[in-house]
Formats: C-alpha cells, structure tokens, sequence
C-alpha cells in the first residue's frame, strides 16, 4: 500500500474543512430558518392581536357617538316641540297680526304703499 503523499493529505484535510463549514453552515441557515419562522409566527400574532384592540376601541367610539348623537337629536327635537307649541296671543300680538295681514293684503290687491 502507497503511503499518502503530504499533498494528498494536505487535500484531504482542506476537504474535511470545507465539508464540516458547509455542514455548520447548514446548521445555521436550518437554525435562522427556524428563528425566522418563531419572529414571522409572533410578530403575526401582535398585528392581529392589535389590529383586534383597534377594532373593539373603534367599535366603542362609534357606539359612544352614536348615543351621544341620538341623545342630542331628541334634544334639539324635543326643543323644536316646545317652540311649536301654540301659545295665547297677547293683544299686542293680535294687533301686530293685524297690521301685518293688512300690508300683505293691500301688496297683493295692489293698494297703496
């Protein structure tokens, strides 16, 4: 049997080094592989767990506004009821009344102004 020459042997050990860095690297592509997927994993489950927050604070704004809106309008409608209510005419009124169907009553026949 041939004894191996130094260069051989020199070959063979680059080889092995060069096979244990590939396999090392492996390691670490198949590890940051891993890491990735855990980050992609947490930081999806932050978005939803945010974007669900948001989601329920939007849900109480709306509800508040909305019955702070219903409260109003029954206010302002409860207002405009009170200001139709017929009321009794004083007699300064009546006569305020009378003058005034008197000018529109003499503009549309025509009559002096």
């Amino acid at each position: 049997m041939a004894t191996p020459s130094p260069t051989s042997a020199a070959v063979e050990t680059a080889i092995g080094r060069v096979l244990d860095a590939e396999r090392v690297a492996r390691d670490d592509v198949e590890r940051a592989t891993r890491e990735a997927t855990t980050l992609v994993g947490d930081a999806t489950a932050t978005a939803r767990a945010v974007a669900e927050r948001a989601e329920r604070r939007i849900r109480s704004v709306r509800a508040a506004f909305e019955t702070r809106a219903l409260r109003d309008v029954a206010a302002i409608d409860a207002q405009a009821l009170a200001q139709d209510a017929a009321r009794d005419l004083t007699p300064g009124d009546l006569v305020r009344l009378e003058r005034a169907v008197a000018a529109l009553s003499s503009a549309l026949t025509g009559g002096g102004t």
